[in-house]
């Protein structure tokens, strides 16, 4: 520090005393020149903390320990390098130049790369991150989805260098060949786990109408590497897309002892890509062995169960009794019937006959017969004719009696005559035929009057009966047309 200052000519105070002067602007320079020579390039370790990004697309932060705390920022040409995603309370490791800032005499770590401070720090922060959706249900063992024996189309997210893919792909055309879609990714550094997201999600969108399939399985898969290595699948976004997705999903990163939280949001995990491949499709050989197996099996029951058939077939023709005996012995039955039958007839006839014979000698003449019921007959007549003599004589002595007093026979009459047109003017005024000549009409269907609207069907044909006669007609399409003045009876 001093020998900056030494560099700079003091101007002398106005007393001319011996203690240097400096501007403002000269000070902060040495300090900053000093800052910048003496340590240069350093790695400074501390938890992030007042962490804030710009619309510019700087940051600025702060590293913290226990005992100190020290301004950082990161240009925004340096953000897209920096290893991961800076955040509250990570612990890290920040490599970059001291810088002082003259304006505010502060100074400040222009940090160009970030890196977790050991796996102690990252599997803390993989923790509590899993212990936190694992609360939200995203593990939860009931929600995964069983994965199709034989899938039609395979959905890969991988990176399209290294051996990842070649194993599947390889391992896809050994046990079953399938097609495979793959949507190319990185799997780590910055913005790895933001493409994944979007790899997953696109083909969740899928909805197989479109020129590309919707797989029916997908797997997630990367190489073996270290745990920062990883760190991309462990992304709270990439966890949540996983269990979002609604194809059956196999994760497959790292080796078998790398465990990253897309493992549990998972519906299956492999150990390594080339057992997703094999967890994906069956072996095609084993497929048709077992179908050969199945096949013997099936045709060996169907035979026993058609051996069996025939035995009990047999049995049971066996105990049927002979055919061509029972038809023997019903024929010479029939000959034995039809041989009595013609004795029997020619008898039968003879008995009925002489029964016949006797009835007939038993049974009077019938001259003798007719003779009494001529008697009987002309008595009838004679009483018969005797009674209408009685008859007649009396209604001519009434009929005298009337001659001789026609005064109250006339009145007899007039009366009778009196009531005989009250009836019928009665008679006439419930008459049907004198409400047709008011202007009412009779409806009939059928030969049937009709007496509601809603009997009545669209283009159904009635008859109209007025008072002069009858016409016909036809109920409108619209529904039927009430008739002015219609009557039912």
């Amino acid at each position: 520090m001093h020998e900056e200052l030494g560099n700079i000519p003091p101007a002398q105070g106005p007393n001319g005393g011996n203690v240097p002067e400096y501007s403002v602007s000269e000070i902060s320079g040495a300090i900053r020149r000093t800052l910048e020579g003496t340590f240069g390039r350093v790695r400074v370790r501390g938890e992030i903390t007042e962490f804030k990004r710009y619309p510019s697309g700087h940051l600025y932060f702060s590293l913290k320990d226990e005992q100190g705390k020290i301004s950082g920022v990161v240009w925004r040409g340096s953000v897209s390098r920096l290893g991961l995603v800076p955040e509250n309370g990570v612990e890290i490791i920040a490599t970059g130049k001291i810088s002082a800032y003259g304006e505010r005499s502060s100074y400040q770590l222009v940090v160009e790369r970030m890196e977790y401070a050991g796996e102690g720090a990252l599997l803390a922060r993989i923790e509590r991150l899993r212990l936190k959706l694992a609360e939200e249900g995203l593990f939860d063992t009931r929600s995964k989805r069983a994965i199709p024996m034989l899938p039609r189309v395979i959905g890969v997210v991988t990176s399209a260098q290294g051996a990842v893919l070649h194993d599947i792909r390889t391992t896809l055309r050994r046990r079953f060949p399938r097609p495979v879609l793959v949507w190319p990714v990185p799997v780590q550094g910055e913005g790895a786990a933001a493409q994944i997201v979007a790899a997953i999600n696109g083909f969740d969108r899928l909805d197989g109408t479109g020129p590309i399939p919707r797989p029916d399985v997908l797997i997630i898969a990367r190489g073996g590497g270290s745990l920062e290595d990883l760190m991309a699948f462990n992304d709270e976004a990439v966890v949540r897309a996983a269990a979002a997705c609604r194809i059956p999903l196999i994760s497959a990163v790292g080796h078998e002892i790398d465990t990253t939280l897309i493992d549990f949001a998972a519906d299956r995990r492999a150990p390594t890509p080339t057992a997703a491949a094999e967890m994906a499709v069956p072996v095609r050989t084993e497929l048709l062995a077992d179908i050969e197996h199945r096949a013997a099996r099936a045709l060996g029951a169907l035979s026993r169960m058609l051996q069996g058939v025939r035995i009990r077939l047999d049995r049971a023709a066996g105990g049927l009794p002979d055919l061509p005996s029972l038809l023997q012995t019903a024929r010479l039955r029939l000959d034995e019937r039809s041989h009595r039958l013609g004795v029997a007839l020619p008898a039968l006839a003879q008995r009925r006959r002489a029964d016949l014979v006797a009835v007939e000698r038993r049974m009077p003449a019938v001259e003798t017969l007719l003779a009494g019921r001529g008697t009987r007959l002309a008595v009838l007549g004679n009483a018969l004719g005797a009674g209408l003599r009685n008859t007649l004589q009396r209604q001519g002595s009434r009929l005298g009696q009337a001659r001789v007093t026609p005064a109250p026979l006339m009145a007899i009459l007039r009366e009778k005559r009196l009531a005989l047109g009250g009836a019928g003017r009665q008679l006439e005024a419930v008459s049907p035929r004198a409400v047709l000549a008011r202007g009412y009409a009779l409806v009939s269907a059928g030969g049937h009057p009709v007496t509601q609207a809603r009997a009545l069907k669209d283009g159904e044909r009635v008859e109209l009966t007025f008072a002069d006669g009858t016409r016909d007609a036809v109920i409108g399409r619209g529904g039927a047309v009430p008739v002015q003045g219609a009557l039912d009876f």
